[in-house]
Order: structure tokens, then sequence, then C-alpha cells
């Protein structure tokens, strides 16, 4: 037999193939499944940008590999987005750098700057990524607690000083991914001075930057001073203009960094699909009407599930951000077999907590990416077995 390496070895399993398998299973038996699970959203790409990709895959020109970097008209369509949505100046050749998909540049980052045993500061609950990436790169996770106390950050002060001694980066994500909290002003200049004191790079995902509710606006860790010494940031187009498959993102701050990067990615891979990159450029560039109508649609969701689920007693705070609801399990079970409850007697799909960290037992994710009469079916189902 062949024997995996040391890296992978140490690996833990994907969540969300994990929950895909049991979601399978149950629908081969003829089930009825409400998937609240994946964050996967329900409603389709808009037809504009459709358009666009439809347009621009008929050009031959379009049918060669694409420059590692990104097309000019993409990197320039992003530097007008940060400078319209967080009037932020990005130099389009230096400070931006497309990606197939957020997750991968996520994932190839540490492996520009982690030594093997180099420490890497990691949230917890968190994006399963962050420890794959800092492991596959060689480095050691330090698991910082996101405690619903410190509402859902990271308590800096309690990092020892011989950790932060070995520490080269750490990961932030915020709007936070499960735990929906939101990052004030005050906990990002703190965690600017935090790494500039420590010499430490700043791994900001903005992933779910623009599905907020009730007024509330997302900053970008690169509005602040100090940032641009040491932030890379990453979003994605996948939740925004709803085109997970499509897989394209990219990464934006500092100069170096990006190179770095960029250095990692023209050794891995050749590119984004061109014809996919000027969908891009039709998304970011495009009418953006549409991303109020959308947060509505989940605002909508939201009331409905978390109004619901606290009426049977449950413990759910709406959230200002994401399409996630993060609950606390209302009886003495462990996350996963709360899940598996779930969906061997009500046919519902959720992620167990303890899937993202040790620190997110006791906690399940709900998922908004279903209509209100499926949610409101949900409710009854759970109902029935409360």
């Amino acid at each position: 037999m062949f024997k995996l390496s040391k890296k992978v070895q140490s690996l833990p399993p994907y969540l969300f193939l994990e929950i895909d398998k049991a979601k399978r299973q149950a629908r081969q038996e003829g089930r009825d499944i409400i998937d609240l699970g994946v964050g996967d959203p329900d409603q389709p790409t808009p037809a504009f940008i459709i358009e666009a990709l439809n347009k621009a895959s008929r050009d031959p020109a379009n049918h060669r590999y694409a420059l590692d970097q990104g097309m000019p008209a993409l990197r320039r369509g992003i530097q007008g987005w940060y400078k319209r949505r967080f009037n932020v100046n990005l130099n389009p050749d230096t400070e931006i750098l497309p990606l197939i998909g957020s997750k991968e540049g996520i994932a190839h980052f540490p492996l520009a700057f982690l030594n093997p045993g180099d420490i890497c500061l990691v949230p917890d609950p968190c994006y399963p990524p962050y420890k794959g990436g800092t492991i596959l790169a060689g480095g050691l996770p330090y698991i910082m607690p996101l405690l619903e106390s410190n509402h859902f950050l990271p308590d800096l002060k309690k990092i020892p000083l011989s950790v932060r001694k070995k520490a080269k980066m750490i990961f932030v994500n915020y709007p936070n991914n499960p735990t929906n909290a939101c990052a004030d002003a005050d906990f990002y200049r703190q965690l600017i001075e935090f790494a500039a004191k420590n010499k430490i790079i700043i791994i900001s995902d903005l992933a779910y930057s623009e599905m907020t509710y009730d007024g509330y606006k997302a900053p970008s860790l690169l509005e602040f001073p100090g940032a641009r010494e040491r932030v890379i940031e990453f979003h994605s187009l996948s939740k925004t203009y709803n085109m997970t498959g499509w897989r394209i993102g990219w990464a934006s701050g500092n100069t170096q960094l990006i190179s770095a990067l960029a250095k990692v990615k023209s050794n891995i891979d050749s590119g984004i699909f061109s014809a996919v990159q000027l969908a891009g450029v039709a998304a970011i560039e495009g009418p953006q009407d549409f991303l109020k109508s959308m947060c509505e649609l989940y605002q909508e969701r939201r009331d409905v599930l978390v109004d619901g689920l606290s009426a049977l007693g449950w413990k759910a705070i709406k959230p200002k951000a994401t399409f996630y609801v993060w609950i606390k399990i209302p009886v003495k079970a462990d996350s996963i077999s709360f899940a598996a409850k779930l969906l061997k007697e009500a046919d519902i799909v959720v992620t167990p907590g303890v899937g993202f960290g040790k620190y997110g037992q006791g906690y399940i994710r709900m998922a908004l990416t279903v209509s209100q009469e499926r949610i409101k079916e949900a409710l009854e189902r759970i109902k029935k077995i409360s």
C-alpha cells in the first residue's frame, strides 16, 4: 500500500465532504432533505454576467493560457471596486492578484512564508483552509479561541510572548464564517498594532463583506492606517454575485505579499480561464442593484429562521452579515450527534460547529440558502422532534 505524507495524514477530514456524503445517502433513500448545510447560494448568477461569459467564450483569443497575474481589465476592475466600496487606492499591477477562487489563494499563501516549525495564528472555529494551508506548508497552527464572551473575536493579549516570537502570520475573517460575527474599527486598529509590534503578516478573508443587513456596512482592513505594510486581503465573487462554481476571486494588499503569492501560483496553476475573467469584469463593473435585492432576500429568510428558532426556545441571534446563523445547541449534546439527529429524525442537514474547530463544539451552523417556505418547513420538523 502507498503511504500518505505526514502532512496529509495530519489534515482533518474536510467537513463538507463528510456532510455531502451523508446528504447523498439520505437522498438515495428517497428522503426529502432540507439542506441548511453548505453555504452555496440558491439564486442564479445574474443574467448580464452569464451573457458576458457567453460572448467571451466564443472569442478564440480567450481559448489560450491566461496570464498568471490576471488580465489587466480585471485588475483595473478590482481597483475601481475597492475605490468605490472602501475608498482604498490600489495599484492594479502590484497590489492585486486574481485567483481561481479565494480558497486556493488562502490555502497557497502560507507556502510563500512559512518554514517548518513556524507558527500561524489561526482562529477557531474557522474556515478549514486556514488550518489546512498552514499544515501543508509545514507550519504549526496556534489556535486562537473565538468565544461568545469576547464577541467571537480573538483575544490577542492572551497569545504568549513565546508564540508571538515564532508566529509569521495571522488569519482573520470578518464578517466571520461560521460565527457571523463582525469586527469593529477598534479591533482592527489593535490587530494592526499587534502585528506591527510582532512583525506578523495579517491575512484578511473578506468574502462576506457585501452580504450585510440592517444598514451595516463591513469595512476592509486595508482602510486602516498601517495595513498596507503587512496585510493581504482575499475577496471572492462567489457569494456576492452567486458565482460559487465559477471559481474567481482575488488577493489585494501589500506588494511583497502579492508578489510572493504570485510566485507560488506560477508554479502551480496557469491562471483563470480568460472568459471567466471577463465575466468577472462584467460583474464588478456592471449594474449592482441586484445586491440590495439579494441582501433583502437573505434578511427575510434570516428573520423567519431566527424568529422561528427563538419561538422554540433556541438561542439564536440575528446576524448583521453573512448568510449563516450560528446557533447554540439547545440540549446537552455534542455538535456531530445533534446534527446527526436532525438529519435522521427531521431530514434536515446542518453543519456541526465542531467541524470548524474544537471551539465550535456545542454549536451548529445553518445556511440561509433555501426558500422561506423550506425554512418554515424545517422549523415545523424541528418542532415535532423537540
